[in-house]
């Protein structure tokens, strides 16, 4: 496979381009593609059972949506600092114990990012440093309410759902 790509808009996030791509035995055929950096999240489990939730406004989303903590990968960090720094600067957790929970892809049809979760155990409250246009409310839920929730698509965000129940694995 072989592409060739155009570039259409470069911002902080997102960089989105025009890819005309040649597989084997195929016509050339284009794909708008939005580049990105990835991500990783973190589901924060308590001595409880109970896990933290987010409840942030999301614009795209047309209003608030029930999350796991997380946030972009900056460039060359890894992706557990990611998971720890947004842990910390969006709920003032820090995390004793890490488990990792493997990676997934987004919306592979039209983008790259690469999402990285994490189970967050043995934690500690400290201050949160959340930035300036971060709407959030955070919630401790009870783990098995958290799984309904997401049974009953009550946690819309795929990230969310995919650690949750990869953590119950986890966990049971």
């Amino acid at each position: 496979m072989t592409f060739t790509r155009t570039p259409i808009y470069q911002g902080h996030v997102v960089d989105l381009g025009l890819e005309t791509v040649e597989l084997p035995a195929h016509e050339p055929f284009q794909l708008e593609i939005v580049r990105h950096p990835g991500g990783a999240a973190a589901v924060a489990v308590n001595a409880q059972g109970q896990v933290c939730l987010i409840r942030q406004y999301r614009h795209a989303a047309g209003g608030w949506i029930w999350e796991i903590p997380a946030g972009k990968i900056d460039p060359n960090e890894p992706p557990r600092h990611t998971a720890e720094r947004e842990l910390q600067e969006e709920v003032g957790l820090l995390a004793q114990q890490w488990t990792d929970l493997g990676s997934m892809f987004s919306t592979p049809g039209f983008c790259s990012e690469i999402l990285y979760l994490y189970l967050a155990q043995d934690l500690t409250q400290v201050a949160h440093q959340r930035e300036p246009n971060e709407l959030i409310e955070t919630h401790w839920v009870d783990f098995q309410q958290a799984l309904d929730w997401a049974r009953q698509d009550e946690i819309r965000d795929a990230k969310s759902v995919a650690a949750l129940f990869r953590a119950a694995a986890v966990l049971s």
